[in-house]
């Protein structure tokens, strides 16, 4: 595979929650952090993603806030 963005992290699908149009996918990094993405129902159909796959999260931004209270 080859990306042009620079945050690409591998993982484990933990749980796949689908709703009517969009899809919840929460994504184990080595280590114990996770990630959750949203991405649409189709696409997670078309990717066959299931808990136990092994994924890539690819992270693409261009620009990135940061908040303190």
């Amino acid at each position: 595979m080859k990306i042009s963005a620079r945050n690409v992290l591998a993982g484990t699908v933990v749980s796949v929650n689908h709703g009517a149009v969009n899809t919840e996918v929460t994504i184990a990094l080595p280590g114990g952090p996770e990630i959750v993405s949203v991405i649409t129902k189709s696409s997670a159909e078309s990717l066959d993603l299931a808990a136990g796959k092994q994924v890539y999260a690819v992270i693409k931004a261009s620009n990135v806030m940061i908040a303190t209270d």
